[in-house]
């Protein structure tokens, strides 16, 4: 297997995982500071 740094690899796996986790994270912070739900901050409910 070739060494690319494009497409799904190993590294792009795990910077997948922890941007999505950092967004959660932020997520519920804001929806803790705030009292609204994420889709109420951005207009949607």
């Amino acid at each position: 297997m070739e060494d690319s740094k494009f497409g799904f690899t190993q590294a792009a796996e795990t910077w997948n995982g922890r941007l999505a986790m950092l967004g959660f994270l932020i997520g519920l912070a804001t929806e803790l500071l705030t009292g609204q739900g994420v889709l109420s901050q951005i207009g949607l409910m």
